[in-house]
């Protein structure tokens, strides 16, 4: 008896379904991009109950005929591709014929479409895989697909799904990627309760940056304008390739950035992708601007042939190679340099690296007319080996410890940093307006005033808020703000809990709100930058979060803008009260976002450093 077997159509589709099918973004994914490529000119998405319950997807595109209607659910059925040789050179968003087939394996699915050569339409219903029926109907030109009970059939790939409002956030994103790269086209994203996007069609891309984001936005943005090179470069046996690869879309100034890639669009061709390549170059672009671990705002439009790229590298489609991917790299680092060059954002900051490595400039007084002369690379002498340099670390007390037989100092055995250690500072003074030199009979001290502020702030918050709603402090003004539709979706999730914290916000308008109060404490200049803050830092877990995580990740924004900040003069008496405050602080030496508070030059180092050991 043989032990292989067939598995039943069923069981296979369902297997092929989970590499399509991941979560309710991805049948939107699916369905939106077959409207794109069926000639759509409006696309309307329809969700409900974060798409587990029910997604519509509504478009005028050529629609189908009853045949087509019922061919379209066989496996690898498609009309974009004719022969092998099409795979080389893919220029439609879907190919692979996988998509309907795999959305029907693991829903309740209706089709309703017609094409623009027949007088009526025809209505397929699926269900668990199985074709439930099919009749005519009387329909506009286009299709409709209603998706209801997604993975229903699967209850375990069910239970991986995030909350809904989570899950509302993936799709909100995804449509907001499509509608940037066609921005020709009109979008929108409904839910029962509101409508988060309305794009109609624009007649630019900075009109659909507009639409979608809000001025401030687009004020922060500088454009790049449309540049193409050469594919492959020339060679002593012949010109240039005619294939050039063209770049266009928007980046940010150095002084806007993020703390994660959420702001980062990356498109091949119009197709929406994720791209270590093209984050690299666009990371590389930004060397020495922005602060390290930070990330630019982003929206890249690469144009290429579509031969020159290989698009069936992964089941989503959301993964590209290129067939010379150190050209198209260095194209895009290039193009994005010249265009924050042109835009004279704002002067350059060096990172700080061993060994360092100095451009020797020409004088004033040389010949340019001719040849450059070649630059001249030289490094900075190093200070000598012998002088002494302290190791400042994160704090660690010293217990006293005998030496070794030998006579050589022993290391310092860390210990434990407790209220009663810094109960015992005592502030000399400010070094630059922003950190307190201390001394006790441990060493010489720095305390960051902000981050030691920030972690009193912090745990003082979240005390108050265990014992009961915070109370805020009205604005002189009423705050409004646009926000995207990812951070409309959030902020949905945790509204009643930034109302807890002493918000008063409220939907004003289909994307904005007004905010009527703040947090006690945080200036009014920072409230919408705190607010914004909030929102993408709950969205960055990227999963259901507790109430706990919450509540910590606004008293830790919270106590971040409220803080001292640095660069700010402190007398005696305030920082003797800073540092008798940080001494109450269950978790004294690091702040909420994992900063050290404070930094030690002990003794037996400062001994050490004067010949004393």
């Amino acid at each position: 008896m043989t032990r292989i077997r067939v598995l039943p159509e069923t069981v296979a589709n369902r297997i092929a379904a989970g590499e399509v099918i991941e979560r309710p973004a991805s049948v939107v994914k699916e369905l939106v991009e077959n409207a794109l490529d069926a000639g759509a000119i409006s696309i309307r998405v329809e969700v409900e109950g974060g798409g587990r319950r029910t997604i519509v997807v509504t478009d005028d595109g050529c629609g189908m005929s009853r045949d087509d209607a019922l061919l379209a659910f066989e496996r690898h059925a498609t009309s974009k591709l004719r022969t092998a040789e099409d795979l080389l050179a893919i220029a439609t968003l879907g190919f692979r014929g996988e998509a309907l087939p795999s959305i029907a394996a693991v829903s309740r699915l209706v089709l309703e479409t017609r094409a623009a050569d027949e007088n009526e339409g025809t209505r397929v219903e699926w269900a668990a895989g199985k074709l439930v029926g099919v009749r005519p109907a009387g329909l506009p030109v286009g299709t409709r697909v209603t998706v209801s009970d997604l993975f229903y059939c699967i209850p375990a790939r069910r239970k991986f799904l995030k909350s809904d409002s989570v899950e509302l956030g993936h799709i909100a994103s995804l449509v907001t990627h499509y509608a940037l790269a066609y921005p020709e086209r009109h979008f929108e994203l409904r839910t029962p309760a509101q409508q988060l996007i309305e794009a109609p069609a624009a007649s630019s891309a900075s009109e659909r940056v507009y639409q979608l984001f809000g001025r401030q936005m687009l004020e922060e943005l500088v454009e790049i304008p449309e540049q193409s090179a050469p594919l492959a470069a020339a060679t002593e046996t012949g010109p240039a390739d005619s294939a050039r690869v063209t770049l266009r879309g928007f980046v940010s100034r150095p002084q806007v950035h993020r703390t994660n890639r959420n702001n980062i669009y990356t498109f091949v061709n119009r197709r929406l992708v994720r791209d270590r390549l093209m984050l690299h170059a666009l990371m590389e672009a930004y060397r020495n601007l922005i602060p390290e671990g930070t990330f630019p705002v982003a929206l890249l439009f690469l144009e290429l042939p579509p031969e020159a790229v290989d698009v069936n590298v992964h089941p989503a489609k959301i993964e590209v190679r290129f067939r010379q991917p150190q050209r198209v790299h260095d194209f895009i680092r290039d193009a994005l340099r010249t265009a924050l060059a042109a835009g004279r954002a704002v002067a350059t900051f060096p990172v700080a690296a061993e060994p360092r490595v100095s451009v020797a400039q020409p004088s004033a007084s040389a010949d340019t007319s001719g040849t450059p002369e070649p630059l001249r690379l030289t490094r900075p002498e190093a200070p000598p080996a012998s002088l002494p340099f302290p190791s400042t670390t994160p704090i660690e007390l010293p217990s006293p410890a005998p030496a070794p037989s030998s006579g050589a100092a022993a290391p310092p055995a860390p210990a434990k940093t407790d209220a009663s250690t810094i109960a015992t500072l005592r502030p000399l003074g400010q070094m630059n307006n922003s950190f307190i030199v201390a001394v006790n009979a441990e060493g010489l001290w720095l305390i960051d005033q902000h981050v030691a502020h920030e972690r009193v702030l912090f745990e003082r918050h979240l005390e108050a808020r265990r014992r009961g709603p915070l109370a805020g402090q009205r604005l002189l003004m009423p705050l409004v703000l646009e926000l995207q539709p990812r951070q409309l979706a959030i902020f949905d999730q945790v509204a009643e809990e930034l109302r807890a914290n002493g918000f008063d916000v409220e939907p004003m308008g289909p994307r904005s709100v007004a905010v009527r109060a703040a947090p006690a404490g945080v200036p009014g200049s920072e409230v919408e930058k705190l607010l914004l803050e909030i929102l993408d830092e709950i969205e960055q877990e990227n999963r259901s979060v507790s109430l706990e995580t919450v509540q910590a990740k606004i008293a830790a924004s919270t106590a971040c803008h409220a803080a001292i900040k640095a660069n700010q003069p402190l007398d005696q008496q305030k920082m003797q009260w800073l540092l008798a405050e940080l001494a109450t602080a269950e978790h004294p030496v690091s702040c909420p976002h994992g900063r050290p508070v404070l930094l030690r030059y002990s003794l037996r180092e400062i001994e050490r450093a004067f010949g004393r050991s």
